[in-house]
């Protein structure tokens, strides 16, 4: 009996291997058919393989299969191009769990370049998402561009010119970004109202900011933290900031090496940062009016150590243009100073517990902290008591290794 059903469950098992389709696509006139054909018709455990060559699209696709892998020859090799895209919100967009994008090319779509939407399981591998026209604020938004997922990977990938973030991870859970390449975005990587992420061994430069960590209210996700930032290259982030008016980030000043606004536990160790024309690591409260009453926009629990600081203040943007022309010199690292905030018209205070130690500079050895003295979150810069005292060193438990599970 128990050879009878040992064999009946392993004919089982190669039935549904079996059953698994490698869709193949080539480039042609009937590509963009052949590609939204397979995303429809695949079945759990598919594979979609994009031959070499150019796909020329017109609409955008989607996939709400479980467990399908897209797949191409490499990120120069096999092209999703959207240049002439005249209907889809996206380039490509995902609702379903279990997917591997990999090896493959999604250039100037109108909006987002890969949405995924609601998931448990994304790994982007290998994939470019590029504007060929460079920084312009017609391009889409997001690059690649996970929201409101759990257990996310991107690695390897390469992102070029998004009007707002290359790689986005929003209101997700269990994120490793790393070995990435964002440059000539407006924000490089960018780690929203998320939780869990750790963001390692990636190349941001040619952006207004590098890497961007913070929290926005009002949003179904809240109170974003353990963020971990280490053993990255953020150098020469001082593209002038091209986001759309309105936009979040339209506010980030060109030159700004890593910055972290409104969300907690955060460390910020071991990485190479220079060459920000304003300052190398901003540490902020979220400055505009909100209403959301459970809303904290002040950061807390802020471990910067062990970096490696090259030249910064030289070129200061946005509002902290002003503090420059008015002899204030910026520092590596440079902290609103804000721990008041008011909540529907109710005052609260934070300890904001800012940790700064052992951080290197190739000018000066030590590298510079400078606290702006803007006690109230969203006050004006006008307000500024600058003082260059460190804060205390204090004891900030590291969050936890990101391990991706299955």
């Amino acid at each position: 009996m128990r050879i009878l059903v040992a064999a009946f469950a392993a004919a089982l098992f190669f039935a549904g291997a079996a059953e698994a389709r490698n869709w193949r696509i080539r480039p042609g006139p009937t590509a963009e058919q052949a590609l939204q054909t397979a995303l429809i018709e695949a079945r759990p455990g598919d594979s979609i393989r994009l031959a070499r060559g150019r796909f020329e699209l017109s609409s955008g696709l989607s996939l709400d299969v479980d467990r399908v892998t897209i797949r191409g020859e490499g990120e120069d090799k096999s092209i999703l191009s959207f240049t002439n895209q005249r209907r889809g919100a996206e380039g490509l967009l995902v609702t379903s769990n279990g997917v591997m994008l990999r090896d493959f090319a999604v250039e100037n779509t109108r909006g987002d370049a890969i949405k995924v939407r609601d998931c448990t399981g994304i790994t982007f591998s290998g994939v470019r998402a590029e504007w060929t026209r460079g920084p312009n604020p017609e391009n889409g938004a997001y690059g690649l561009y996970p929201v409101n997922c759990t257990n996310v990977l991107i690695r390897d990938s390469i992102v070029r010119g998004a009007s707002d973030a290359g790689i986005y991870v929003g209101q997700s859970r269990n994120i490793i970004v790393r070995d990435n390449v964002a440059e000539l975005n407006v924000a490089g990587i960018e780690i929203e109202n998320s939780f869990n992420a750790d963001v390692f061994g990636n190349t941001t430069t040619r952006n207004t900011g590098g890497v961007l960590v913070f929290d926005l209210p009002g949003l179904q996700q809240m109170g974003g933290h353990s963020v971990r930032v280490f053993k990255n290259e953020i150098t020469g982030n001082n593209t002038p900031n091209f986001a759309p008016a309105g936009n979040i980030v339209a506010s980030v000043p060109a030159g700004t090496g890593v910055l972290i606004m409104a969300t907690r536990n955060v460390h910020v160790f071991d990485n190479e940062i220079g060459d920000n024309g304003t300052t190398n690591v901003l540490v902020t409260a979220y400055r505009n009016e909100f209403q959301d009453a459970n809303y904290n926009p002040l950061p807390r629990d802020i471990m910067i150590r062990d970096n490696d600081f090259g030249n910064t203040g030289f070129a200061p943007a946005g509002d902290l243009a002003a503090l420059g022309q008015a002899g204030v010199t910026l520092p590596d690292i440079l902290w609103d100073g804000a721990s008041l905030y008011s909540s529907r018209g109710a005052p609260r205070s934070e300890n904001v517990r800012l940790v700064v130690r052992e951080n290197r500079s190739s000018r000066t050895g030590q590298a510079s902290f400078l606290s702006l003295g803007v006690r109230v979150a969203g006050a004006p810069l006008s307000e500024a008591a600058p003082d260059p005292s460190f804060p205390p060193l204090l004891a900030i438990a590291e969050p936890e290794e990101v391990r991706i599970r299955d």
